[in-house]
């Protein structure tokens, strides 16, 4: 019972510590350099998935279409 309520005190510290505002710049500061790197790695694929998805959209759209002049034609 100790033990859960020194967890619980700890994690309720570790709350009020980074509710603290220069805490938080610092965080901010630390944080900003490695999302900037992750973000130019992944770049590309983000623009190659959305390619992806344009395609596909168009390719669904295409085929919709089809099944609707197929459906029209045979009437």
């Amino acid at each position: 019972m100790l033990e859960i309520y020194m967890y619980n005190d700890f994690i309720d510290k570790c709350k009020l510590l980074l509710r603290r505002p220069d805490v938080q710049e610092e965080l901010r500061i630390l944080v900003k350099p490695l999302l900037d790197y992750i973000m130019v790695f992944i770049t590309p694929y983000i623009y190659i998935s959305l390619i992806l998805v344009v395609i596909s959209f168009l390719l669904i759209l295409g085929i919709f279409i089809l099944l609707l002049r197929g459906n029209y034609i045979n009437k």
